[in-house]
């Protein structure tokens, strides 16, 4: 199977999105002050790279998950990703965190909705929703087998604990069926 590599130019940020993660609700003009600060000293920090492989329908049967097959019902292949936006938002996190932890928690939610938006522009390439390790009854530890198929450390630096945590955090693994 051949495996793929890709960047990509940093998506549009969705503001009202990062609020959200962040749990800020109605108007908070001096949340939005120091978020203006965390995207600006974020900007040239971020990394968006991904990693991906087509696969045939026929090699996910063996995996054992009622909803992972469900969710690929009907498919013709299969496109499994890795991405990330790299460790420099944990490294924004990290050093907020004793210091400020309003910009900790506004870093945090800026990864999140960055690698969101970043797999949003990946998977808007195909027809299809994405399935990620540990929705519904798919294994956690299925991203062992992501990892060993799209060998993401060597690829794009994305590195797996045995606790099924991911370095950088902010990242994700996932399956889109494909019709």
């Amino acid at each position: 199977m051949m495996v793929y590599t890709k960047t990509y130019d940093a998506p549009p940020i969705d503001r009202r999105e990062i609020m959200r993660y962040a749990g800020v609700r109605g108007d908070a003009p001096e949340i939005e002050a120091i978020l203006d600060e965390c995207l600006k000293e974020s900007e040239n920090k971020l990394t968006y790279k991904l990693c991906y492989g087509e696969f045939p329908v026929s090699f996910f049967v063996s995996v054992d998950s009622k909803d992972l097959k469900k969710h690929l019902e009907g498919c013709d292949k299969v496109i499994l990703f890795a991405a990330t936006v790299g460790i420099g938002i944990d490294r924004l996190i990290s050093r907020y965190a004793s210091i400020s932890p309003t910009k900790s928690l506004l870093f945090q939610a800026i990864g999140a909705e960055r690698i969101e938006a970043l797999c949003d522009e990946f998977n808007s390439e195909f027809v299809g929703s994405r399935f990620s390790p540990g929705y519904g009854d798919l294994p956690l530890e299925f991203q062992k087998e992501i990892f060993r198929l799209l060998d993401c450390p060597k690829r794009i630096g994305l590195t797996l604990n045995e606790s099924m945590l991911m370095s950088p955090t902010k990242s994700v693994t996932a399956i889109i069926g494909v019709k």
